[in-house]
């Protein structure tokens, strides 16, 4: 982007004092990016900050480097992803790089089936000799072609994995002594999960420093960031990734959430059914992303989907997308957006429309209302506002969380990964915005600040250190108040390790610490007094609470008492809404399966940015299930400077003249662009020309008289359409 000219798209007089971007006066804008492996085609100029270019595959006739400069050609500043588990990597699979063939490093599954990605693209085992070319074969190339931020995306390594002679190599060295099958005991699970956890935690740790130590002998500096699944989803996948760990690594600079359509609509249970939650799934993975990161001070971008992987309709797309744009946004304190991967495969692609077989490219209501809403992510203020309920109540979350999901032992189930939706689910469908906390940030004084309630198990997970309940107890004894739930009957309860070793006889973790709290936990007794706090301690499986229908009950009961009784902290609300007042944005999602069923009302004047045709309306209903995205007109500043409001562009080079407003706006070929542009009276003259000075015809317009906004339609263009508006 040129400094100086650059014109957010959306709000932006309302938003300027507010949103925190940076300036020509500080550096180019890194706000909002996408994820791209095709060089730049008009189609896909989706006009964020960043382009993040995927992969350094040369193709006939374009290198890698040719393939970043066509992005930068067209003003985008440019960064560089790849998979840190899986990748395009032919010349090192299949023996150039080095002139050995690697595809031995496969994962490989108990019946010796290598789990791949694609033809010659295995998920690897992270040995030293991949970590070798991942420093030299990619790193190296990426810096000498002037990227200065890199993405290592997705170090995963499957649960069902775990099979292979490298694998059994790398136990070897870690344990000490030989591999044993995952498959034969929950300690054996346990161990192979904690390795495969370990291998991605050092590859990643040397490839990012091998990075920074390469880049600074150039005389220029890089950031590492890692796009990576929630732990919610990929506990859900049963997938073991290093996670929250990584955050601790001096060459890590940040994550991109990797959530959308496609991690969020994995089948939930609550009160007894099994189907799609898709906003309150995402809800809860974005919060799980935030956990791990907040204490930290590192960098978040959230990620969500226009489409997803799978093959459905366009219907199906659009309302998933909603939803997740929704449960993204619900996070005041993050508004840094990966805003679309694979710009090609969204506007190029082809896929079906609701009840038909026939495929089609996307329809121009969607594009149009998917701009709308993308491009408003380019002023989206950070807020110290909070969503609208009870904002004190955290459930506790472990990286420990991975290692219990396959292989089942000894009868031990977690369908669908009930024991946390148990915890959760609960909560969220009555419109408590539950928070997570990950234990491996309780060392951060920030992570249990605004704790009242903490509810935590060990029936899915198992505490890292003893320091963990050192942690736990001295936040109790200072006045939190926490609840304990599980039966401590699973078998890795009995797994080797820190709290049945070097001295230690526990025969399940939370016996230390109750030991530490100075409670019988099994006096029969469900409450218990230490220091200025409370410890409520309930034996029960958390995922009976959901599994079951109506069984959520002592649950929330408990949770009430904790908060409104011990913690003196106010009312527990309940309701079966969610909203957050965000700058002049209005962002609501209403649940269903609520004994609340009323619908949620929002007085307008409101522009409503999930309708394509941005009406200004007097009232908005939002009915269970439902979510919106509106602007509240009232609280736009400068209400008498002329401003774009929403726009499926965006917009460079604004001027304010007497009585006269002009900008450039741009967006992707093929699509419309629809705008909604407060003005101080009704416009007289709109003059619309294109890249080359010739007339525009076709534009469709009207006035507002109520709002004072005059909405504008036409065809999009990458070059730039000059709009210039009298009055």
């Amino acid at each position: 982007m040129k400094k100086g000219l650059l014109l957010f798209g959306f709000a932006v007089a309302a938003l300027a004092a507010t949103a925190q971007v940076k300036t020509a006066a500080t550096g180019p804008l890194q706000k909002t990016t996408f994820q791209t492996g095709s060089p730049w085609i008009p189609q896909i100029d989706v006009r964020s900050d960043v382009a993040i270019v995927y992969g350094t595959n040369d193709r006939p006739g374009m290198t890698f480097e040719q393939r970043v400069q066509t992005w930068r050609d067209h003003g985008y500043q440019t960064a560089f992803m790849t998979g840190i588990a899986w990748g395009n990597y032919a010349d090192f699979f299949l023996g150039k790089w080095d002139g050995k063939n690697h595809l031995d490093l496969a994962q490989v599954e108990q019946n010796g089936t290598p789990i791949m990605h694609g033809r010659n693209i295995p998920y690897v085992v992270p040995t030293q000799v991949f970590i070798d070319y991942m420093k030299t074969g990619v790193m190296k190339r990426v810096i000498d072609a002037g990227i200065k931020e890199i993405f290592l995306e997705e170090p995963e390594f499957w649960a069902r994995g775990g099979y292979s002679v490298p694998f059994k190599e790398e136990w070897q060295k870690f344990y000490g002594f030989p591999w044993k099958p995952q498959d034969e005991s929950a300690e054996s699970t346990y161990l192979s999960s904690k390795l495969k956890y370990q291998l991605y935690y050092n590859c990643i740790k040397q490839v990012s420093d091998y990075a920074k130590a390469y880049a600074k002998s150039k005389g220029t500096t890089v950031k590492v960031y890692i796009p990576t699944h929630s732990l919610v989803n990929y506990s859900s996948w049963r997938i073991v990734s290093p996670e929250a760990s990584l955050a601790s690594l001096p060459g890590i600079d940040g994550y991109i959430a990797q959530v959308w359509t496609g991690t969020s609509r994995e089948a939930t249970y609550f009160n007894g059914v099994r189907k799609e939650r898709v906003f309150e799934n995402a809800f809860l993975e974005y919060g799980s992303m935030v956990s791990m990161t907040a204490p930290t001070k590192r960098k978040l971008f959230f990620l969500t989907d226009p489409i997803e992987d799978a093959r459905r309709d366009w219907a199906d797309y659009k309302r998933n997308y909603q939803a997740t744009f929704t449960a993204k946004i619900l996070y005041p304190g993050v508004a840094d957006y990966e805003v679309m991967p694979w710009p090609e495969r969204i506007y190029t692609g082809r896929y079906k429309m609701a009840n038909s077989d026939s495929s089609v490219y996307i329809p121009k209501y969607y594009s149009t209302q998917m701009q709308v809403m993308v491009n408003s992510l380019n002023s989206m203020p950070v807020s110290t506002n909070k969503v609208t309920g009870v904002n004190g109540i955290g459930v506790l979350m472990s990286n420990s969380l991975m290692f219990q999901r396959f292989p089942t032992h000894n009868g031990f189930e977690d369908p669908q990964f009930s024991i946390f939706y148990g915890q959760t689910l609960p909560l969220v469908k009555r419109g408590i915005p539950v928070q997570t906390v990950h234990m491996e940030n309780l060392g951060y004084a920030a992570t249990l600040k605004d704790i009242k309630v903490l509810v935590m198990s060990y029936a899915n997970m198992k505490p890292n250190s003893a320091q963990v309940h050192e942690q736990l107890v001295a936040w109790v004894k200072k006045g939190g108040e926490l609840i304990y739930i599980g039966k401590d009957d699973d078998p890795y309860q009995t797994v080797l390790e820190w709290w049945n070793t070097k001295g230690n006889t526990y025969t399940a973790p939370s016996q230390h610490l109750f030991k530490l709290l100075g409670i019988n936990a099994d006096s029969g007794k469900q409450k218990y007094k230490v220091g200025l706090g409370t410890v409520y301690v309930i034996r029960e499986n958390p995922k009976d609470f959901v599994m079951q229908a109506n069984n959520d009950g002592n649950y929330l009961n408990t949770v009430k008492q904790a908060y409104e009784v011990d913690a003196r902290a106010g009312k527990l609300t309940i309701k079966n809404n969610l909203y957050l007042e965000r700058g002049p944005y209005d962002i609501i999602a209403v649940m269903n399966e609520n004994e609340d069923i009323k619908p949620y009302v929002v007085k307008g004047p409101v522009i409503d940015l999930f309708d394509p045709t941005l009406p200004v309306l007097a009232e908005k209903t939002v009915n269970p299930s439902e979510q919106s995205y509106l602007i509240d007109i009232k609280r736009v500043a400068n209400k008498t400077k002329p401003q774009v409001l929403a726009s499926a562009s965006r917009q460079y080079d604004e001027q304010i003249g007497a009585r006269q407003y002009s900008f450039i706006s741009k967006s992707p070929a093929n699509t419309i662009n629809a705008m909604r542009i407060l003005l101080p009276a009704a416009a007289k003259t709109i003059t619309l020309t294109d890249n080359k000075g010739q007339t525009i015809t076709g534009a469709k317009s009207s006035w507002d008289a109520s709002s004072k906004t005059l909405f504008l339609s036409f065809d999009n263009s990458p070059d730039g359409v000059h709009v210039n508006i009298g009055w």
